[in-house]
């Protein structure tokens, strides 16, 4: 795909906005970066290698691994990540990531043992 320089930015600078902020919707996405909606997720997923709302949960995935690895409780990550049910966001960790996010955290987090780390 063959975009301007101006097209490119806007691009990017949506890709990190849809990254960092959990609550804006493509629509308005699509809008600031001064792009139909339509074409905006045909522009972005030829860009990119993904809609905007898969690039959006594989970010939230990323960051809940990165939180989960830092000691945050699975309920804390659902809702630090944008998630309004804990359900929705195990069920999906699980489907992509192949661990349950508490199964996740327990195998990479180190479990105190009154001084002592867990095993390994």
């Amino acid at each position: 795909m063959l975009v301007d320089a101006g097209t490119l930015r806007r691009l990017c600078r949506a890709r990190d906005v849809l990254r960092e902020d959990t609550a804006i919707t493509v629509r308005d996405v699509a809008r600031d970066a001064g792009i139909s909606p339509f074409h905006f997720i045909r522009q972005f997923e030829a860009m990119f290698g993904a809609t905007p709302h898969q690039f959006r949960t594989q970010a939230r995935l990323e960051r809940a691994r990165e939180l989960l690895l830092a000691g945050q409780s699975v309920t804390e990550v659902c809702f630090a990540i944008g998630f309004s049910s804990l359900g929705g966001f195990s069920d999906l960790f699980s489907r992509t990531v192949g661990t349950a996010p508490s199964a996740y955290r327990r195998r990479l987090v180190p479990v105190d043992l009154g001084g002592r780390t867990g095993p390994g």
